[in-house]
């Protein structure tokens, strides 16, 4: 079975913005623009019954769109850095489809997730990288922001046991309600652009 995760899907102008910030650090293994994504919880290896009832309750979540921006960068792993990321505005949206869904996995029976939920967007693994050419790199690019985007659905994804970092596929998608009170015109303009990465 492959490995389970949802996610928010990075929409094209701001992932080639993300693209931006690739080189300049030896020993970067750089993540490809089509595999950039902000986690939302590793779910991990289940079998079939429990992926078709994650799905199920995942089917059944009410929450609606909202914006975000991509803000700042930054690495994880002070004494021996192990990867680069791209920070995610505080939306407290975000947060609530987080904790909802991080119940409903608990609900099911998996393990709750020992990681504080920092929404971010992975850019880089690091191998052997030395910490002055991390604190080099970062401090170049700490301006770094997107315009805002709207997120109208979540998805679930799968990979394959690897290093990391995709190819991922899209299992299943979860659309997002529009505001009450859009009017048609304006929910058009609220639908994810066109060639989602």
């Amino acid at each position: 079975m492959p490995r389970l995760f949802t996610a928010l899907e990075i929409p094209r102008n701001a992932a080639m913005s993300l693209s931006l910030l690739r080189g300049g650090l030896p020993g970067a293994r750089w993540i490809d623009v089509e595999n950039y994504h902000i986690t939302l919880r590793f779910i991990g290896d289940v079998d079939g019954r429990t992926a078709d009832e994650i799905v199920h309750r995942l089917d059944r979540i009410d929450r609606p769109e909202f914006s975000l921006t991509l803000n700042g960068i930054g690495s994880f792993g002070s004494k021996k850095p192990h990867s680069i990321w791209a920070g995610v505005s505080a939306a407290p949206e975000l947060y609530a489809l987080q904790g909802e869904i991080e119940r409903i996995c608990q609900r099911l029976g998996l393990a709750p997730d020992p990681r504080k939920f920092t929404p971010h967007v992975t850019l880089a693994r690091l191998k052997a990288s030395r910490v002055d050419d991390v604190v080099h790199y970062l401090g170049g690019r700490g301006d770094f922001h997107t315009l805002p985007f709207k997120v109208s659905r979540f998805v679930l994804l799968s990979s394959k046991e690897s290093v990391g970092g995709g190819p991922y596929l899209t299992e299943e998608i979860f659309p997002l309600r529009e505001p009450v009170g859009a009017s048609s015109f304006a929910g058009r303009s609220l639908q994810p652009e066109k060639g989602l990465l």
